[in-house]
């Protein structure tokens, strides 16, 4: 789920080792995916796990829930933490040995269900409805609800509490538009501050494309949008703010990304998603921070998801005691259990009051979630986005018209390929 370090052109899809090629090169995958014909398993079964974890308080969280789903049905379940999740699931699939269940980063699930790698359980899940509409769409494509999202985030504006008050500022100049970003950003620069670091990449600067009603692909995922009038507005917005000093990438700050930045107090603000909250308690522990909804735009609010989801294998032999273990991993008391050992936000719409309420500094995230775009659901795209990433990361001195049309054309290459 999380997207720190950001992706870069090196993980564009180029050999073997990834999913789609390697489908290409002999893997036996069907075309239609999820019509798996393996011969199915009954009774208890040994189920393989692969998880890409974010440290040892999830690893740790996820096999104690694991080992209380196997104990309860007789059944046994190995948790094995990824070193690199994509390259492990590109080898296991290619070696016609995937894992039963593992997770499926929202920006690679259209590869692995192109090729037909996943099993489509979705709705199989009990009251399937109660996961968030937005997620629910990220992992549905082709009309069928694929799998379940495991945890979320979205993005939101950080704020320093010292450096907001230096600047004269108070809770009621919290911006909520973009014209009051650029006004409040305007006073803290006054002062001698980087008001915002701006991570330099669509996973950041996109928020303000779904403020301006637009995003660069249709809902289905199957036409290009790019080049649009809603998103020319949202890139000549945010190179105002670079241009006028008002914003700036974490290069520029001498940091790697926003949070970097922000912890070491060289902007008062920074755009990113509640794992930052982790970040700052390790590495900046004495700084105060708030977190609060972004500003809305010309079309009222947006910000972006970032989610995994519990794949299971088109190609298991257990798919019956995947789908239980499944259910019992997103259960609201399990999310929550997650939330409590590291850090997550549940996917379920009815854990949202309890989440908010033990962890009210995270409530701007989670209150985000009914208007968060998740990333493109089309296959194919890596080295696509990666080009989009490059140009963004010359907006200040490029044409945003430019940067779009070049995404437009790439984009339609892709979806037409």
């Amino acid at each position: 789920m999380k997207r720190r370090p950001l992706r870069t052109a090196a993980m564009a899809t180029t050999a073997c080792g990834t999913l789609v090629v390697s489908a290409a090169c002999g893997s036996g995958f069907d075309d239609n995916a999820g019509q798996s014909t393996t011969t199915q398993s009954s009774g208890p079964a040994s189920i393989q796990i692969l998880i890409g974890s974010s440290g040892d308080a999830e690893t740790a969280a996820v096999k104690k829930a694991a080992a209380a789903w196997a104990k309860a049905g007789g059944n046994t379940a190995t948790v094995t933490p990824a070193q690199d999740l994509t390259q492990q699931l590109g080898q296991a699939f290619a070696g016609d040995s995937p894992p039963d269940v593992f997770y499926v980063d929202a920006a690679r699930f259209a590869d692995y269900q192109s090729v037909g790698a996943l099993e489509p359980y979705g709705d199989k899940i009990s009251d399937s409805g109660d996961f968030y509409e937005g997620l629910r769409t990220t992992f549905t494509r082709d009309g069928r609800f694929y799998c379940v999202p495991k945890d979320f985030s979205t993005l939101a504006l950080i704020v320093n509490d010292d450096l907001w008050k230096k600047a004269g500022l108070g809770e009621s100049d919290v911006p909520a538009t973009w014209e009051q970003l650029t006004s409040v950003a305007q006073k803290i620069k006054t002062k001698g501050v980087v008001p915002l670091a701006l991570g330099d990449t669509r996973d950041r600067i996109g928020a303000f494309m779904v403020q301006a009603g637009g995003w660069l692909t249709s809902p289905d995922a199957k036409r290009a949008t790019a080049d649009s009038p809603e998103n020319l507005q949202a890139l000549e917005y945010v190179r105002t703010l670079l241009r006028g000093g008002l914003a700036k990438y974490p290069k520029q700050l001498d940091s790697g990304w926003g949070g970097e930045a922000f912890g070491k107090a060289k902007a008062a603000m920074t755009i990113e998603g509640n794992w930052i909250k982790g970040a700052m308690k390790a590495d900046y522990p004495d700084v105060k921070y708030t977190a609060y909804e972004l500003p809305a735009g010309p079309k009222g609010k947006g910000t972006l998801s970032f989610t995994n989801c519990w794949g299971i294998a088109a190609k298991s032999r257990h798919k019956e005691q995947a789908i239980s273990f499944v259910e019992a991993m997103t259960k609201v008391d399990q999310q929550m259990a997650f939330a409590r050992a590291f850090g997550v936000m549940p996917s379920r719409q009815s854990a949202k009051d309890r989440f908010a309420k033990e962890f009210p500094g995270d409530a701007a995230f989670v209150n985000s979630a009914g208007y968060a775009q998740g990333p493109v659901n089309a296959p194919k795209m890596d080295s696509v986005l990666a080009d989009f990433d490059a140009g963004l990361q010359q907006l200040g001195t490029t044409s945003p018209k430019t940067i779009l049309a070049r995404m437009q054309k790439n984009t339609e290459g892709a979806l037409t390929d």
